[in-house]
């Protein structure tokens, strides 16, 4: 009998956030499963050979099997009697399941919260007190010439960085590739990264900010003392090379990870950074990116941006948007006990967030939507099998340079997408409140 095998091109990789849209796909139908992933790095092979068809109930109740009907009845029930409900996750779904996430969470008065609370959310606050000199990846790839690395390790968290857009590609004004660029890494020791960069930076831990600030003092043409280096553990002659070098560059890029913003320093130093960069627009063509995680973590950026003014840690209680990171973010609203209810979509908070947070989410009642079993779904009060963005769903996802991605799933999957439960949710929900609000206008009217 012949197999049934579909081929899918320019297919999209929704591991991490170069989100590689140039996978050639091999689809087994009949078992529901991609049996070949061209072009995708050793990543992007192990996530799309992992992602079939789960064994799984596609709605649970405290662990009893059920309808998605009566979950998404329980979900609502859930939400709409909280007084302090929390959104977190995103960045693993869709833009469009986005968006109904941030429905909800206007409808109930909830807090907003996405990955990048515990990631990149220092970059944020800085973005909106600095501001940001960006570019898109294909940018990088046909014009830099310099390519400074700095806290983070792409070589093993984002593989294709380096040969798609930053390193050995070859571009328009870049023909030669890795031979005509030079490559910076900067980090507080050697990484799986190093061995691709011309200069190694090793920096004191924790003295980022003070190494940036250096930096920033050279360009504008201060004198430093030598002394500069016990505080740095960086030479004063390697600071100037590297200041000679960017200023002298045709196009520079510093890409960003998070040994910047999660150490030392938080958005102070993710700040420094993008002044670094716009000091540097006065000598030459300079930008600066945070390298990201999550497939559609801009995405989640983006979107949460675009509907309350700010990117994560939102609260609505009082009808309108109010943003303060360390009172509205997810870890510490749980570890705090303020939370009564939370609804957490395509994370995994209850395996790696602190022990306070997670003995919290213990005692609320949690609705998870996954498409893999985990901790967070365990503990579930409600608990959605969903079908997994970008292979079983279509819809938006935005690259690391926040560039859109339309997606091209490969095979279906019996389990609803995150958008599909989000809808049902936020519609049941809307009926609730206006069942709620009907007695109280008819008080008033008597």
């Amino acid at each position: 009998m012949a197999e049934n095998i579909r081929t899918v091109e320019h297919a999209t990789c929704t591991f991490c956030g170069c989100v590689c849209d140039d996978m050639n796909l091999t689809v087994d139908l009949d078992k529901h499963c991609i049996t070949k992933a061209e072009n995708a790095c050793v990543l992007g092979k192990a996530w799309f050979a992992e992602h079939t068809i789960e064994n799984r109930p596609a709605a649970t109740i405290d662990g009893r099997e059920v309808g998605v009907d009566e979950a998404v009845e329980e979900a609502a029930r859930i939400l709409v009697n909280a007084r302090f409900p929390i959104i977190y996750g995103l960045s693993d779904t869709t833009c469009e399941a986005q968006r109904e996430a941030l429905a909800i969470g206007d409808l109930i008065h909830g807090t907003i919260d996405t990955t990048t609370s515990v990631c990149h959310g220092p970059s944020g606050i800085a973005f909106q007190g600095v501001g940001e000199s960006t570019m898109t990846l294909g940018e990088v790839k046909n014009r830099a010439d310099l390519v400074i690395f700095w806290g983070g390790n792409p070589g093993e968290a984002h593989p294709r960085l380096f040969s798609r857009y930053a390193v050995t590609t070859k571009g328009m004004y870049i023909p030669n590739g890795k031979k005509d660029r030079y490559i910076v890494s900067v980090d507080v020791r050697r990484t799986q990264s190093t061995p691709v960069a011309n200069l190694f930076i090793q920096v004191k831990p924790g003295a980022d900010f003070e190494l940036l600030w250096a930096l920033r003092a050279l360009v504008r043409g201060r004198r430093l003392d030598p002394s500069v280096e016990e505080r740095t553990g960086v030479k004063l002659d390697t600071m100037k090379q590297l200041v000679e070098r960017m200023k002298t560059c045709r196009y520079g890029v510093l890409f960003f990870g998070m040994g910047l913003t999660m150490t030392r320093g938080r958005h102070f130093n993710s700040g420094a950074l993008l002044a670094l960069a716009t000091d540097l627009n006065e000598f030459t063509h300079f930008v600066a990116k945070p390298v990201r995680g999550h497939g559609n973590v801009t995405g989640a950026d983006n979107v949460v941006s675009w509907t309350t003014g700010y990117p994560f840690g939102v609260n609505l209680s009082r009808g309108y948007p109010r943003f303060n990171p360390g009172e509205f973010t997810t870890v510490d609203t749980l570890s705090r006990g303020d939370a009564d209810a939370a609804l957490i979509i395509a994370s995994d908070p209850a395996a790696n967030f602190p022990k306070a947070a997670i003995e919290h989410l213990h005692r609320i009642p949690v609705i998870a939507l996954d498409p893999k079993a985990t901790e967070t779904g365990k503990l579930a009060r409600v608990a959605f099998c969903t079908a997994t963005y970008g292979i079983n769903v279509g819809g938006t996802v935005y690259r690391m340079d926040d560039v859109p991605i339309t997606l091209r799933p490969a095979f279906e999957s019996p389990y609803p997408s995150d958008q599909e439960v989000l809808t049902a949710i936020k519609n049941r929900v809307r009926e609730l409140l206006n069942k709620k609000a009907k007695p109280k206008e008819a008080r008033k009217a008597a």
